[in-house]
C-alpha cells in the first residue's frame, strides 16, 4: 500500500515510523528541512522538502498512485487542503487531524465530508476520554475499552502488596473461579510478554487483563491493589485536553475538581465555561500554590499543559507529596517507556491516539479497532470473522495460533465470553486478539477470507 503522509512533527514521524515497520510504500511532506533530514536518515521511506499542499510537490510523491493520503500539520487548514486536492484526484482513502470541534459540529455550514475527508481525527478529544477513565479507575496505569464498553483491558502494576507474585496464571485462575478474565500480556522490564498458562507473575511487572467492566474491581484486589475513589482531582493546564478532562469530571456527583491555568485571559474563560471546577490562576510549577492549594490532599493529580517536562516533574512532586494517581500528557518517544519507571501512574499520548486510528482504517473494514499502549510493544485488534476465515475452523486449541498472539475474548451479538481453549470463533463474530508487531498480518489473515 502506498501512503503519502503530510507533516513530519512527533505525529507524522511516528505514522510513517509504523507503516514502513509493516513494509508499506511511505512518502512523507514537510516544509521543515531539519524534520525531512531526520526522517531520511531514521527511517526506511521517501522523504520530500516541500509544501504538502503544492501540486507539485504532490504530483512528486505519487499521489495519482496512492491508496490513502494521512494529513497531521499542526495547520487544519493545510491538512484540509491537502485532503482535498487527494480527494479530487481520487485517492481512495483520506485521513486528517483537525484540531477545530467547529467544522464537526451538527450545526456547522460545512462539515468535513465536503471536504472529501474519510476520516477525521481529534487526538485531543480521545486523550481526554483516556484521562478520564484512568482517573476513574484509580488503581490502573492503562485504561481501554473494547466491544462497545463491555470489555476493559485494565493494566496493573505488581506491588509487594500483591499475594499472586511467585503464582502462575493458570493458578491464579483456578484460586479466582468467580472472576472472569484473561491476562493479556506482561510488560517485564522494556520486554513485552505474551503469556502462556504455564508463565508466573513478577514483582513490578505491569499486567494487562482483559475483563467485563463490573469484574474489574475484584480483578484491583485480587493484585493487593485498593480501588479507591478518586473525588479530589487536580489538573494542571487549562489546554483543550484540561478543559475537556475538567468538564467531564466536574460534571460527577462527589467530584471536587481544581483546575490551574497560568493564562488569566484563558482562566477567566474557563472558569465562565466550566460549571462545578474551581478554576485558579497561577504557574503550575510554583510549588507554594500547588501546596496551598492542597496538592497533598488529592486523589488524582493531571499534568496537561504543553510543557512535557513540567508535566513529568509535577506528576514526580505530586506522588512525592502522596498523590494516589498521577497522568501526565506525553508525547515524545524518549518520555513515554520511562515515565512509569521512575514514579508516574500513567501517561497519556495524543501522538498514539492518532496512530491507533489510522492503523484501524489501514486494516480494513473487519478490522473494528486497533489500539497501543505506550512501552507495550504489541497491538490489540479487535476483528470479524470473515465467512470461510481459518479462525472459524475449530476450537482455538485446535487452530495453531502463532506463539505471541493471543485471542482474549468474543463477542457475538450481545454475548461476550472471555476465550480458553474451547471457545470457537464463528462467522461475524468479533474477537479482541493480542499480537506482537511482527505477526499482526497472521492475525488478519486467520480472520480474512481466504
Amino acid at each position: 500500500m502506498r501512503v503519502i503522509i503530510i507533516g513530519a512533527g512527533e505525529v507524522g514521524y511516528d505514522v510513517a515510523r509504523i507503516l514502513s515497520m509493516e513494509q508499506h510504500d511511505v512518502v512523507i511532506i514537510d516544509l521543515n528541512s531539519a524534520a525531512i533530514e531526520e526522517v531520511s536518515n531514521r527511517l526506511d521511506v521517501m522523504a520530500i522538502h516541500g509544501n504538502g499542499t503544492s501540486i507539485s510537490v504532490l504530483e512528486q510523491a505519487g499521489l495519482r498512485k496512492a491508496d490513502m493520503l494521512v494529513a497531521v500539520t499542526a495547520i487544519d487548514e493545510v491538512n484540509i487542503i491537502a485532503s482535498m486536492i487527494a480527494d479530487r484526484v481520487g485517492v481512495p482513502t483520506t485521513v486528517a487531524r483537525v484540531r477545530s470541534q467547529e467544522l464537526s459540529q451538527s450545526s456547522a455550514v460545512i462539515n468535513t465530508d465536503e471536504f472529501g475527508i474519510d476520516l477525521v481525527i481529534h487526538p485531543e478529544e480521545s486523550a481526554a476520554a483516556e484521562i478520564v477513565r484512568l482517573v476513574k479507575r484509580a488503581s490502573a496505569t492503562d485504561v481501554l475499552t473494547f466491544a462497545d464498553g463491555r470489555l476493559q483491558l485494565v493494566g496493573i502494576r505488581l506491588g509487594r502488596e500483591s499475594d499472586i507474585i511467585g503464582k502462575s496464571i493458570l493458578e491464579v485462575v483456578s484460586e479466582n473461579e468467580d472472576i472472569t478474565f484473561r491476562v493479556m500480556a506482561f510488560v517485564r522490564g522494556i520486554r513485552t510478554i505474551v503469556p502462556r498458562g504455564d508463565d508466573r507473575f513478577r514483582l513490578n511487572d505491569q499486567m494487562f487483563v482483559l475483563a467485563p467492566p463490573k469484574f474489574v474491581p475484584a480483578l484491583v484486589r485480587m493484585t493487593g491493589k485498593k480501588e479507591g475513589k478518586a473525588q479530589e482531582v487536580m489538573i494542571l493546564g487549562g489546554t483543550t485536553i484540561g478543559a475537556r478532562v475538567a468538564g467531564q469530571l466536574g460534571k460527577e456527583k462527589n467530584k471536587r475538581v481544581k483546575l490551574i491555568e497560568p493564562r488569566r485571559p484563558r482562566a477567566e474563560v474557563l472558569a465562565n465555561e466550566l460549571k462545578g471546577v474551581l478554576v485558579i490562576h497561577g504557574e503550575g510549577t510554583d510549588i507554594d500554590l500547588l501546596a496551598t492549594e492542597g496538592l497533598g490532599e488529592m486523589d488524582a493529580f493531571v499534568a496537561v499543559t504543553d510543557d512535557e517536562e513540567s508535566n513529568l516533574v509535577t506528576c514526580l512532586l505530586a506522588k512525592h507529596l502522596g498523590v494516589k494517581k498521577t497522568i501526565a500528557l506525553l508525547s515524545k518517544a524518549a518520555y513515554i517507556p520511562i515515565s512509569q519507571s521512575i514514579g508516574l501512574d500513567a501517561a497519556v499520548s495524543t501522538k498514539l491516539a492518532i496512530s491507533r486510528e489510522i492503523l484501524r482504517f489501514l486494516r480494513g473494514k473487519h478490522v473494528l479497532s486497533v489500539a497501543t499502549v505506550p512501552g507495550l510493544d504489541a497491538e490489540i485488534i479487535e476483528i470479524e470473522a470473515a465467512p470461510r476465515a481459518p479462525i472459524t475452523y475449530g476450537t482455538l486449541a485446535e487452530i495453531d495460533l502463532p506463539k505471541g498472539v493471543l485471542v482474549g475474548a468474543v463477542t457475538s451479538g450481545k454475548s461476550v465470553e472471555i476465550a480458553t481453549g474451547t471457545t470457537k470463533v464463528e462467522v461475524g463474530d468479533r474477537a479482541i486478539v493480542f499480537a506482537l508487531p511482527r505477526l499482526v498480518d497472521e492475525v488478519e489473515r486467520l480472520f480474512s477470507k481466504p
